[in-house]
């Protein structure tokens, strides 16, 4: 698995560092908010959890499985949701967290379905922000780490299930995912 890597793109130690940041910066932004973060399923997983333990206040979670692109490396620009909201979301804040923001599709279609649940705020959190494939337009309000067009894995990205476990964001070699 490990040789399936081309190169690794951000370490463990950036890693933590950075999500420690977040979960600060994230913590006094919200103080008093009782904000509902949302774990959008299966990629940001593994940066939720880290996150959250990050956040000395009052929290919410919830979970949604969304996603555009199956066990391909290239998004089909059709959302699938599967599952639903098992909380009101109403007036509520709302912090969506995601494992990357690349054409920005599934994000732009989760900012539209909260926004008509009615939330008061929908904010979104990603570890990683791939701007040069942007499809749609929208900006996540905290970022971990820029990134550049390649296609990466580890720490809760996959490629076809795979990968999720790596404790770092790698580039996968191109002969695997071609």
């Amino acid at each position: 698995m490990i040789s399936d890597i081309q190169e690794i793109l951000v370490d463990e130690k950036a890693i933590e560092k950075r999500v420690s940041e977040l979960g600060s910066q994230i913590s006094g932004d919200y103080q008093g908010k009782n904000p509902i973060l949302v774990c959008v399923l299966k990629g940001s997983s593994v940066f939720f959890a880290d996150l959250i333990r990050k956040m000395p206040i009052p929290i919410e979670i919830e979970f949604l499985k969304a996603s555009s692109y199956g066990s391909r490396a290239q998004s089909s620009g059709k959302i699938e949701l599967r599952g639903d909201l098992s909380m009101e979301v109403k007036g509520r804040h709302i912090l969506l967290v995601e494992d990357i923001v690349d054409t920005g599709n599934t994000l732009k279609y989760l900012l539209e379905r909260f926004e008509n649940l009615g939330a008061e705020e929908v904010k979104v959190c990603s570890l990683l922000d791939k701007p040069h494939r942007r499809e749609q337009r929208v900006i996540a309000d905290y970022i971990g780490f820029k990134i550049p067009n390649e296609f990466v894995v580890g720490y809760g990205l996959d490629f076809a299930q795979k990968y999720r476990n790596l404790p770092y964001i790698g580039i996968l070699k191109k002969e695997i995912y071609e």
